[in-house]
């Protein structure tokens, strides 16, 4: 008997026509991309591109938390890992976001081998799309790290860069700074706007989350490659 309630079949078919169609347009672009049922497939890949030695750098990504990919390098043991997100036994950053310690943990990034983090949008013509409250996610994409490997599910798809600011504004900003003041106790953020509204009013308080915007078109003839994509048929994040 045909099961109209269950939709599962259709949008894991359309989630992964999309992600074809971003993964083809990327690869044109110079950014190695590959597409991963699930999120155990994904960690398969992003492990087997991170080679043993080499040094990692992890960016604010709560899809790498879900599929638990520093965890797993961690328990590896073939790779010294800067984590300026780790937390102690309760959940708790060890770190403060703005501290010294955590800002030059950041800065480590320049030189990793491996920088690993998540992505706010990718457009099916093959852009990602990033805004960050201090720059430390968005530099090390652009320059810096030897390879970059960005996971992201399919929900992050989206048709064109102002769909994907939007998604970032409408999404990705409130929920973030939600994350913050429900998970973290940074109540400092709750004079943010988003954080009263869910809406994004481009404001102009020194604490906004939406400081700097990068959109990457392709990849430059000197950095073929050097940025991948797992695009993961589940959505992940937010």
């Amino acid at each position: 008997m045909t099961q109209e309630t269950d939709t599962t079949q259709e949008k894991s078919w359309l989630s992964k026509a999309r992600a074809q169609t971003a993964i083809k347009n990327l690869n044109k672009k110079h950014i190695n991309a590959l597409y991963a049922s699930n999120r155990n497939k994904a960690l398969s890949l992003i492990l087997d591109m991170v080679p043993d030695g080499a040094t990692v750098v992890r960016g604010d990504s709560i899809t790498l938390e879900q599929m638990e990919v520093i965890s797993t390098l961690k328990k590896r043991g073939k790779n010294r890992i800067t984590d300026p997100f780790e937390r102690d036994s309760s959940g708790q950053l060890l770190y403060a976001y703005t501290s010294e310690k955590a800002l030059n943990m950041y800065r480590e990034a320049f030189c990793a081998d491996v920088f690993l983090t998540g992505t706010n949008a990718i457009t099916l013509d093959g852009k990602l799309v990033n805004t960050d409250g201090t720059g430390n996610r968005v530099a090390p994409i652009i320059f810096g790290p030897k390879k970059v490997i960005i996971a992201a599910g399919v929900n992050k798809i989206v048709n064109n860069v102002d769909e994907a600011r939007k998604r970032i504004s409408d999404i990705c900003a409130p929920l973030d700074v939600k994350r913050y003041i429900l998970k973290y106790g940074e109540k400092e953020y709750e004079t943010l706007p988003c954080a009263k509204t869910g809406l994004c009013s481009d404001c102009r308080n020194e604490l906004r989350f939406c400081c700097y915007t990068v959109i990457i078109e392709a990849a430059a003839i000197t950095e073929h490659n050097r940025i991948n994509v797992v695009l993961i048929g589940e959505e992940l994040g937010y």
